[in-house]
């Protein structure tokens, strides 16, 4: 396959699936993980696309309306979401009775995790399964599995949340702004968010600078709601240091 051809189908595959991880573009374009380095490198500086750690997104964009899947989502911007994660862990205490929200960023977290005598409640199926591993105390809520994130979700989850308080909690979040709140793109899941944020003490929202320019379709809670824990800012979005809530975490 020639270059031209190469870089014209990279942009294609970005385009048509929001973001593509290195190995996908591997295996799609027989090409080495150098080959595929360098052309996102060029890509990027031509303004064709996005190169983030593990492979590439579309060019901003400010909505996001679907959710991507949790396997494409779990390979991108993971150096900035291990250093969110890392500050995360710190936060809780032994007699903490915790809420983890589904999503790649807050698995992060799972795995992060050191505090194993506290209690937790996840919506996540695959969080569950890592926090029993751990040897954590893991409750689940009932509802609908949503296919796409793995969570669950519907009136069911909402009203078992509902009787709980938690401690401290983490979300994770399609968008965030100082005007449109914390958004997502599924208004069931939105609704699992909003009570269990209104549920907990401590509420923490866990995103990578990459979520602070877009607005999904349902807003879950106002920015002011949570201390947002993020990695190091540029100075495009210094507005958000001035909020008083968001902590930005060191990358090792």
């Amino acid at each position: 396959m020639i270059a031209e051809e190469r870089l014209s189908r990279i942009v294609n595959m970005v385009n048509e699936r929001g973001a593509v991880s290195v190995p996908e573009l591997m295996e799609e374009l027989g090409a080495s993980e150098s080959t595929v380095r360098r052309d996102l490198q060029k890509l990027d500086r031509m303004g064709r696309l996005n190169k983030v750690h593990g492979g590439a997104t579309r060019l901003r964009e400010k909505y996001v309306v679907t959710d991507q899947s949790f396997d494409r989502r779990q390979t991108l911007h993971m150096k900035e979401k291990q250093a969110i994660a890392g500050y995360a862990k710190t936060l809780i205490e032994p007699d903490d009775f915790v809420f983890v929200d589904g999503g790649t960023t807050t698995m992060c977290l799972v795995d992060a995790i050191e505090e194993t005598r506290a209690t937790y409640l996840t919506n996540s199926l695959p969080h569950a399964q890592r926090l029993l591993a751990k040897g954590c105390r893991t409750l689940l809520p009932g509802g609908e599995v949503k296919p796409a994130t793995e969570v669950l979700v519907g009136s069911e989850t909402v009203n078992t949340i509902r009787r709980y308080h938690f401690t401290v909690g983490f979300w994770g979040t399609n968008g965030a702004g100082l005007e449109s709140g914390f958004t997502t793109p599924e208004f069931s899941e939105a609704a699992v968010k909003t009570i269990s944020i209104e549920q907990t003490v401590r509420p923490y929202v866990l995103a990578d600078p990459s979520k602070f320019d877009k607005i999904s379709l349902v807003t879950f809670a106002e920015f002011s709601a949570a201390t947002v824990v993020t990695s190091k800012l540029s100075e495009e979005d210094r507005s958000l240091r001035m909020s008083g809530n968001v902590i930005e975490a060191e990358e090792r």
